[in-house]
C-alpha cells in the first residue's frame, strides 16, 4: 500500500448513515482497532455531494470534505477507498478509478456488484487489489468472510436466509399483531424501517442482489441477477399467516439456493418455514443466513442486517482484513476471478411442497373439483382444511401438498382459477 505505513488512511465516498457510522466507530474504538492492527486507522478525506450540509464529525477531526472524486482516488496518501454512496453509475466509476489508481476498495453496494460486478472484479484481479464487500450482504452479519474463509473446504448443497429486514419486520408484525400487510408496512415506515417507496424491499429485489453475491461466494459461479426468480410478499394475508401457524409454520421472505446434480435452483420468495427451524424465529428487522456445508453441517448466523453501526462494523472489518493482507487479495474465495456462469435449473422445474389458499363460493362439490384438478396436474394433497373468516358467500380452502414441480403448480393454479366458483386469484407459497 501507499501512504505512511504508520497510519492507514481512508478515502470515504459518502457520509450518510453507514459513512457516519464508520466515523463514529473510529472515534469510539480507534484505540482498539489500532491494538488489533498495530497501526491507527483514520479517515483523511470524505467525498460528499453537498458540502454545506451539517456533518456529525468532531470539530478537531481534521477530516477534509470535498466534492471532487480526484481528491480521493489521486491522493497518494490514501490507502483504501471506501464506497458508501449508493446507486450504480457514480459508484462504479469511482471504484474503477480507485482500482486503476492502485487503491484497495471496500464497498457496501450490493446492487452494483450483483448487476455489474464482473467488470469490477476483473479489474481488481488484473491490478492485484482488494474489492471487499462484507457490508453488502446482511449488514453486520459476517457471512461473506465466513463462506470465503471459515467454510472454504465445504461444498454447500443449500444456503437460505432472511436477507431483508424490512420485509421480515412486516411479516413479523402481521404474525404477532394479527394485522394485514398494509397496516404492517405503514408501521415499518413510521419506525423508519421502510422507505417511502418500499418496493425494492417488499418485492424481493434487495434480497435478490444479496443472494447473487452469496452464490458467487458459495459456489464459485456467476449467477446472473436477471435469472433469479423473485417474488415479494404483497400477496401474503393475515389469514395465510394464521392458517400456516395452525400447521406449525411461519411465513418468511426467503432467499435460497439449492444445488441439484451440479445445477443451481435459486430465488427469493415467501415460504412456509417450520417453527422448529431457527429461521422461523428470526423476528423484527433482523437478518439470518443458514448455510448447509457437507463437512460442517448446518451453520446459522443471525444479526442486524442494516443500521449505521452494524453495517459500518462490517465495512471496518474489511478495511482491517486488507490492512493485514501481505499477499495478493482474494476477492471471491477462488483463485481465478473468472467464474463460469451457473448451470441454472429453470424455476418451473424446481420441486417443493406447497401451501395453497383458494377463495371459493360456499357450495357443495367445490373441494372435490379442486382436488381433481390438482390430481390431474400431478399434485398430491397432504392436508386440507376448509375454515377461516368467511367473507359474505366466500370461504377459504387451504391445501398443503406433497412435493411437486413449479410447472405443475402453475398449471394447476391456472386451471383452478378458471373455475366459476373461484372468487379471488389462488395463492401458492412454498413450504421449506
Amino acid at each position: 500500500m501507499g501512504g505512511n505505513m504508520n497510519s492507514l488512511r481512508i478515502g470515504l465516498a459518502g457520509l450518510g448513515t453507514v459513512g457516519g457510522g464508520l466515523a463514529s466507530i473510529l472515534q469510539k474504538n480507534g484505540n482498539w482497532v489500532e491494538n488489533r492492527l498495530g497501526r491507527p486507522v483514520s479517515i483523511k478525506t470524505v467525498l460528499v455531494r453537498d458540502p454545506s450540509k451539517k456533518r456529525n464529525l468532531a470539530q478537531d477531526s481534521g477530516i477534509r470534505i470535498t466534492t471532487d472524486p480526484s481528491d480521493i482516488v489521486d491522493d497518494p496518501d490514501i490507502d483504501i477507498v471506501v464506497e458508501l454512496m449508493g446507486g450504480i453509475d457514480a459508484p462504479k466509476n469511482l471504484i474503477a478509478r480507485a482500482l486503476n489508481a492502485g487503491k484497495h476498495v471496500v464497498t457496501a453496494n450490493k446492487a452494483l456488484l450483483a448487476e455489474q460486478g464482473e467488470e469490477l472484479f476483473q479489474l481488481a484481479s488484473e491490478k492485484g487489489l482488494g474489492l471487499y464487500f462484507e457490508a453488502s450482504v446482511a449488514g453486520g452479519v459476517p457471512i461473506v468472510q465466513t463462506i470465503k474463509e471459515s467454510l472454504a473446504c465445504n461444498r454447500i448443497p443449500r444456503l437460505l436466509g432472511i436477507l431483508n429486514g424490512t420485509a421480515n419486520f412486516v411479516l413479523s408484525q402481521m404474525t404477532t399483531q394479527s394485522v394485514e400487510f398494509g397496516e404492517a408496512l405503514a408501521e415499518a415506515q413510521r419506525l423508519g424501517y421502510a422507505e417511502a417507496d418500499p418496493s425494492l424491499d417488499i418485492d424481493g429485489g434487495d434480497a435478490a442482489h444479496k443472494l447473487c453475491l452469496l452464490i458467487r461466494l458459495a459456489y464459485g459461479v456467476h449467477f446472473p441477477y436477471e435469472k433469479l426468480h423473485v417474488q415479494g410478499i404483497r400477496a401474503v394475508t393475515r389469514q395465510d399467516i394464521a392458517v400456516a401457524r395452525e400447521f406449525g409454520y411461519r411465513i418468511k421472505l426467503i432467499a435460497q439456493v439449492n444445488e441439484v446434480d451440479g445445477r443451481l435452483e435459486a430465488g427469493v420468495l415467501p415460504a412456509l418455514v417450520h417453527h422448529t427451524y431457527l429461521l422461523a424465529r428470526v423476528g423484527g428487522n433482523y437478518n439470518a443466513v443458514r448455510v448447509e456445508g457437507d463437512c460442517v453441517g448446518s451453520v446459522m448466523l443471525h444479526g442486524q442486517g442494516a443500521g449505521a453501526l452494524p453495517t459500518a462494523s462490517a465495512v471496518l472489518a474489511d478495511i482491517m482484513a486488507l490492512a493485514r493482507a501481505n499477499r495478493a487479495p482474494d476477492n471471491t474465495g477462488f483463485a481465478d476471478w473468472r467464474l463460469p456462469e451457473a448451470s441454472v435449473i429453470n424455476h418451473e422445474d424446481a420441486r417443493a411442497e406447497h401451501y395453497f389458499r383458494f377463495t371459493v363460493d360456499d357450495r357443495p362439490g367445490v373441494m372435490a373439483a379442486i382436488a381433481q384438478a390438482m390430481a390431474d396436474n400431478n399434485i398430491s394433497i397432504a392436508q386440507a382444511v376448509q375454515k377461516g373468516e368467511a367473507m359474505e358467500r366466500c370461504v377459504p380452502i387451504v391445501f398443503l401438498t406433497h412435493e411437486s414441480s413449479i410447472s405443475d403448480v402453475d398449471r394447476a393454479v391456472r386451471a383452478i382459477d378458471a373455475m366459476e366458483f373461484i372468487q379471488e386469484p389462488t395463492v401458492a407459497f412454498r413450504i421449506l
